[in-house]
């Protein structure tokens, strides 16, 4: 967040130094806005006639550039800011370029008979802009700003993004056994309801011993 901020006012206030420079003495005291943008494309070089309007001299691409590293400031787009630099060191090149044909040389001279502040606000304009780009962290998508797919019927309680199976999934389509199995009553045991209860060898169920054939014993013990 620190690193778009400072990017942006870097960026910013080079776009701003870029727009200023054609209302500045370029060379020889002449204003940028006072050369006309067809003569950069030209293999004469610029010539001394003014162009007719703002909009068809040097101030135009430079207000364009000045444009986009205002749209790419908002976007927190690096590649736009970048982009607008590029544009204002471009033309401010190719004009050095075009003077210096039309002059034979290029000059800087403390009298204003060479290259004036105009040129400097251009290409520092164009300096800051790509400084700011490289500044500006630019957008960062998260995965809370991820779009997952919702999940399909085979998976429907499943988690993104790693898909592992939420709190409500069963893996056994019976019912979840309980903590506590509840009475199931007399034949629980040998897996029937309503069953009769096994006994041990040598217990009656009515309360009585088990003898041997002889019958049972006497109360005198013979």
């Amino acid at each position: 967040m620190i690193r778009n901020v400072l990017g942006a006012i870097v960026a910013l206030a080079g776009a701003a130094a870029a727009v200023l420079s054609p209302f500045r003495d370029w060379y020889d005291g002449r204003l940028g806005r006072h050369y006309r943008l067809g003569d950069l494309f030209t293999g004469t070089g610029v010539t001394a006639a003014h162009p007719g309007g703002l909009f068809s001299s040097l101030w135009l691409p430079f207000l364009c550039a000045a444009v986009v590293t205002a749209v790419g400031v908002v976007l927190r787009s690096r590649l736009l800011v970048a982009l607008a630099g590029v544009v204002a060191l471009g033309f401010t090149v190719l004009w050095m370029v075009r003077q210096g044909q039309a002059t034979g040389s290029l000059s800087v001279a403390g009298d204003g008979s060479g290259l004036g502040l105009g040129v400097a606000l251009a290409g520092g304009g164009g300096v800051l802009m790509l400084l700011g780009a490289a500044l500006m962290s630019g957008r960062r998508r998260g995965r809370a700003g991820r779009v997952y797919e919702a999940p399909g019927s085979g998976d429907p309680d499943t988690w993104p993004p790693t898909r592992e199976p939420g709190p409500s999934v069963q893996t056994s389509p019976w019912p979840e056994p309980e903590g506590d199995a509840p009475y199931a009553g007399p034949g629980a045991e040998s897996g029937r309801p309503g069953a009769t209860p096994s006994h041990p060898s040598g217990d009656d169920p009515s309360g009585d011993e088990s003898w041997p054939p002889g019958g049972k014993p006497s109360p005198s013990g013979d």
